[in-house]
């Protein structure tokens, strides 16, 4: 079973930009979509972008569209998220996971494996 671990969260001024990482172990991210999802404190968890396999299709939240791009590496098996003008609204927990679909999906429920999250907060 993969092991999909975040990195690259922390603390920013809005306007700034981040750029988060997942990165697999245990198994390929090979013919498997790629999301991100996030969960801000209080609220539901929340689609932010999906990465078809091999990448030729990306999908944005209305939210995220324009600001964020996802991409991956399918040599080194990672996905990133790179977030750019963040916003306070942008503070959440992010989490990577990992579909058995090979085309982009929304739904959390399509995704079956799931990292550890992490934090982004944006303020000033």
């Amino acid at each position: 079973q993969v092991q999909l671990v975040e990195s690259g969260g922390g603390l920013v001024q809005p306007g700034d930009s981040l750029t988060l990482s997942c990165a697999a172990s245990g198994s390929t991210l090979s013919y498997s979509t790629m999301g991100w999802f996030r969960q801000a404190s209080g609220k539901e968890r929340e689609f932010v972008a999906s990465i078809s396999w091999p990448g030729r299709n990306t999908y944005y939240s209305r939210t995220v569209k324009g600001r964020f791009t996802i991409s991956r590496d399918n040599i080194k098996h990672t996905v990133s998220l790179q977030m750019n003008d963040l916003r306070p609204e942008d503070t959440a927990v992010y989490y990577c996971a990992k579909s058995s679909y090979t085309v982009v999906r929304e739904a959390s429920s399509d995704y079956h494996d799931w990292g550890q999250g992490a934090q982004v907060t944006v303020r000033t």
